[in-house]
Parts: structure tokens; C-alpha cells; sequence
């Protein structure tokens, strides 16, 4: 069966248990995690997307997951939040983008991944304002990061680029303003503002 064609584009942003700055990311996913497991969140709202014949302009999805030590030692356990207002054909079109199933850069992860936790459909809010994010999956997932500050341009983040991330190659650096994870059997929680996180336009397109 042919691949149905599909694209999408909108903003992204994630947290992890990692200390700022996430050795994942400078280490290409080779070195363990700050505190010896990593758990993460990420959120993405789509701004203009199409699956095939159905659109998918304002919804949102994120990704859960939980590795064990390094990201690149594989052994991920991924599970899936898609919106909830979306109709039955939107939430399985989330749900393939969002898993790789689909194709698509997620689906370069297949390899590391060895538990599917599932696909559940929450109410989810998105909020972007400047370099802050926040996303709220009432019962579930809340998070919010802000950008670090560069010292070049007033208003713009620092940034690291030519990295191995799905969401975007270049991301900007954040800390985590609070997080709470409570789903799939996956928790933690932290509210130290110490914490990791990053944020980017994401495009996305079936290759």
C-alpha cells in the first residue's frame, strides 16, 4: 500500500529531567543522562497541515518517552498524546506523524524504541508567547520552558545548530519553568527551574 503523502508545519517545544544544558544533545545522544534516566516531553502545535485529504491546521500532539541511560543505547519506551477535538481521521493521522508510523522524521527512531505505551486523546493547550511555551494536559503533562538569553539580539535566544533532533536541527536553548509528567506509568516532577529545555519551528513532510 503506498504511503499516504502528508506535511506539516508549526512550533515545538520540550522538557527533560536533564540539568541544563542536556548532554543528549552536545553528546549526539551518546552520553547518559544528568541523573542517570531520561524522561521527556515533547509538545508540538501544528500552525498548516495536511494527511492526505484531511487537514490539520490547529491541532496538537506529544511525545512521551523514558530511556533507561544514553538515548543512542536504544531501549526507549514512547507513548502518544494526541488532541482530542480532532475527528477520528485526524487524531490516527496525529497518531502515525507523531509515532513514525507515518514516515517522517520521527520514524528514524523506530530502531531505539522497544516499548509502545500507547496512544491516548487529552485535551491539550498549547500556548507560545516570545521565547516562553507552556502545554497543559490536564492530569497528565505540564510543562513550561523560557528561552536563555543571548547576548547579540535583545529578545533572542542562544541556540545550537547541526544537531540530531527530529523536531529541528537548530534549537533554542531553554530552561524548564516547572514539569510534570504523569502518564503511560511514566512520573516526575520538578520545579526547580533548572532543568532543561529546548524550542523550534518544526516542518515536517513525508519523504
Amino acid at each position: 500500500m503506498a504511503q499516504v503523502a502528508w506535511q506539516v508545519t508549526g512550533d515545538y517545544f520540550e522538557t527533560c529531567n536533564c540539568a541544563y544544558l542536556c548532554p543528549c544533545i552536545t553528546s549526539n545522544m551518546a552520553a547518559p543522562p544528568s541523573k542517570g534516566e531520561c524522561f521527556v516531553a515533547l509538545a508540538f502545535h501544528i500552525d498548516q497541515g495536511r494527511y492526505g485529504g484531511t487537514a490539520l491546521d490547529g491541532l496538537n500532539f506529544a511525545v512521551i518517552a523514558h530511556t533507561p541511560g544514553p538515548m543512542a543505547d536504544g531501549h526507549w519506551s514512547v507513548g502518544v498524546i494526541v488532541d482530542e477535538r480532532g475527528t477520528q481521521e485526524q487524531r490516527d493521522a496525529l497518531a502515525g506523524i507523531a509515532s513514525g508510523q507515518a514516515g517522517g522524521p520521527m520514524s528514524a527512531l523506530g530502531p531505539l524504541v522497544e516499548r509502545v505505551l500507547g496512544v491516548e486523546a487529552r485535551p491539550i493547550t498549547y500556548k507560545k508567547d516570545g521565547t516562553k511555551r507552556s502545554l497543559s494536559i490536564p492530569g497528565v503533562v505540564e510543562q513550561a520552558v523560557e528561552g536563555v538569553p543571548g547576548p547579540a539580539k535583545p529578545g533572542e535566544p542562544l541556540y545550537v545548530d547541526n544537531t540530531l533532533h527530529p523536531a529541528n536541527s537548530r534549537l533554542a536553548l531553554a530552561r524548564s519553568t516547572g514539569s510534570s509528567l504523569n502518564a503511560f506509568g511514566l512520573r516526575w516532577e520538578d520545579k526547580s527551574g533548572q532543568n532543561n529545555g529546548h524550542f523550534a519551528p518544526f516542518a515536517w513532510k513525508t519523504a
